[in-house]
């Protein structure tokens, strides 16, 4: 009677634990009507057409408003372990100086690049000190004189 208790709780806990590393789809962005971006031409289209067509960007860079990007991402992610990108969707629109559209490029997940910023360590010229150095490095430094600053403390 024991080992069949033992068992059933054994098994109880190994398929809970199996139910909870199921797989964690996401999507983000914009999902655009193909036919309606792909309606979109260059030098005809403006961005009233655009934006009246496929709506608000999804991003505008800052200082840049001919540029508009409408994306869209899905990600997979098991129980505890690093998202990953399985799908992306990219269609970036570049406007000319008069608002017309002058460029419609497309891109996926195969075009995804890794950037790794902080891949090297800048040399800094300064003092390297340890912890003792930074505790005692003031003792002295300021003097216990009379009680009227002087210029260069």
């Amino acid at each position: 009677m024991k080992i069949n208790v033992k068992n059933s709780i054994i098994m109880m806990s190994l398929i809970t634990l199996l139910a909870g590393c199921s797989s964690i789809k996401n999507y983000r962005g914009y999902i655009p009507d193909p036919e309606m971006s792909d309606a979109i031409r260059a030098d005809v289209d403006t961005k009233v057409s655009v934006q009246t067509m496929l709506g608000n960007p999804t991003m505008r860079p800052t200082f840049d408003d001919n540029n508009w990007y409408y994306y869209t991402k899905r990600t997979e992610r098991w129980a505890f372990f690093k998202e990953r990108v399985t799908e992306m969707d990219i269609l970036a629109i570049s406007f000319d100086n008069e608002d017309y559209v002058s460029d419609i490029r497309r891109y996926s997940v195969e075009d995804n690049q890794i950037v790794d910023p902080v891949s090297k360590k800048t040399v800094t010229h300064g003092k390297d000190e340890n912890f003792f150095a930074e505790l005692f490095g003031n003792v002295g430094r300021f003097g216990g004189g009379g009680s009227n600053p002087t210029a260069g403390n």
